[in-house]
């Protein structure tokens, strides 16, 4: 509309989902990606710096607030500012929005255009390739340019041309049952069940990003990048041994190799955070008995980590004993999850794609 079509790069910080990459790199953009600082915040010199740089180029920038590093970003209007004035559009990832929903307004920190999830945030599951159906908010200068309806020259409130958009009457039954005060509520409670884990579990393991506060946002990120250095133990081992404890481990290596990111929401009980964190101090304990030397850098129940019920039931060879290895805390003895399988190799499933199609004589 401008007859500025040369307008092709795509800032995207660091700190951003890792959605956002992907979608510019679909849409054709030039992707140039924003340093962050030792507290995980869009570093503004290394932004003011590209914004220059590009000036004539810049299309949009896509920033995640909070960012995947579980900081709120305390300069994101001055953020929005930078790209607005060299001519460029800001797009807000809305995957976290369970930490915005009732406190915060996208439209009056600067967003243009902001993707809101419905996972976490409006009752919808979250991954497992469920349907996806994201509203997209856009401001006012933006409307002309929205999809128009699939079946009319109307401009659409609700259209799903690629999906279904039955799922938003979940989310709208959700908004309507807990009103405006239980979705701030509920936004609170996702933010201080996230720093009750970082406060809990910081004597023994570092949470890599903090605000100037010293508290996260929805989420915070356990730093294991020393435990192969110190006991020859990987973020992996320990995510493995959660299994061991009952747990579907957080985000592994992700957004920052070796570290466990996590996630607890509002829907946790304060008996499942604390079960949670008993788990993660009792592996501790298990770090520490490796680091002393009282079990093998090689063989101990992190690097065996998961066990199952067939191998509890088989010939034992390691120097820790069974109960050690599936019963290691209390809550496993009344109520045991046992995992069905043990590891697999997970680059080599990577690597080595294997069809699982049926040879066509199988259809004679």
């Amino acid at each position: 509309m401008r007859g500025q079509a040369e307008r092709d790069v795509c800032l995207i910080p660091a700190s951003a989902h890792g959605t956002n990459p992907a979608s510019a790199q679909m849409m054709g953009l030039r992707i140039v990606v924003v340093g962050c600082d030792k507290a995980g915040n869009v570093d503004l010199a290394d932004l003011e710096r590209k914004v220059k740089e590009h000036q004539s180029r810049l299309a949009v920038l896509m920033v995640t607030y909070p960012s995947t590093h579980g900081v709120f970003e305390e300069a994101i209007t001055r953020i929005c500012e930078l790209v607005h004035q060299a001519g460029g559009q800001v797009y807000m990832d809305g995957a976290n929005m369970n930490a915005l929903a009732g406190l915060a307004k996208p439209a009056l920190i600067g967003a243009d255009v902001c993707h809101i999830n419905l996972h976490k945030t409006f009752c919808i599951p979250h991954g497992g390739g469920g349907p996806g159906m994201g509203p997209i908010a856009v401001a006012a200068h933006l409307a002309p340019f929205l999809p128009a309806s699939p079946l009319e020259g109307d401009r659409a409130v609700s259209a799903a041309p690629y999906g279904s958009a039955l799922i938003l009457g979940i989310s709208w039954m959700y908004i309507r049952m807990m009103g405006a005060s239980g979705i701030r509520r509920a936004t609170e409670l996702a933010i201080v069940n996230a720093n009750y884990i970082a406060t809990r579990l910081a004597p023994y393991f570092p949470v890599l990003y903090k605000g100037a506060s010293g508290r996260v946002a929805h989420e915070c990120i356990l730093d294991l990048r020393h435990l192969k250095e110190s006991c020859g133990v990987s973020a992996e081992d320990v995510a493995k041994r959660l299994m061991d404890y009952g747990f579907h481990a957080p985000t592994l290596s992700f957004p920052v190799a070796d570290t466990l990111m996590v996630e607890p929401t509002e829907s946790e009980s304060k008996e499942e955070l604390d079960r949670f964190c008993h788990a993660m101090i009792a592996i501790h304990a298990e770090l520490e008995k490796v680091k002393s030397g009282a079990w093998s850098k090689s063989d101990n129940p992190l690097k065996n980590a998961p066990h199952t019920a067939l191998e509890m039931a088989g010939e034992w060879a390691h120097p820790y004993s069974r109960e050690e290895a599936a019963f290691p805390t209390p809550s496993t003895r009344q109520a045991k999850y046992w995992p069905p399988v043990k590891r697999v190799d997970n680059v080599a499933g990577d690597r080595q794609l294997i069809c699982t199609c049926p040879p066509i004589e199988a259809y004679v």
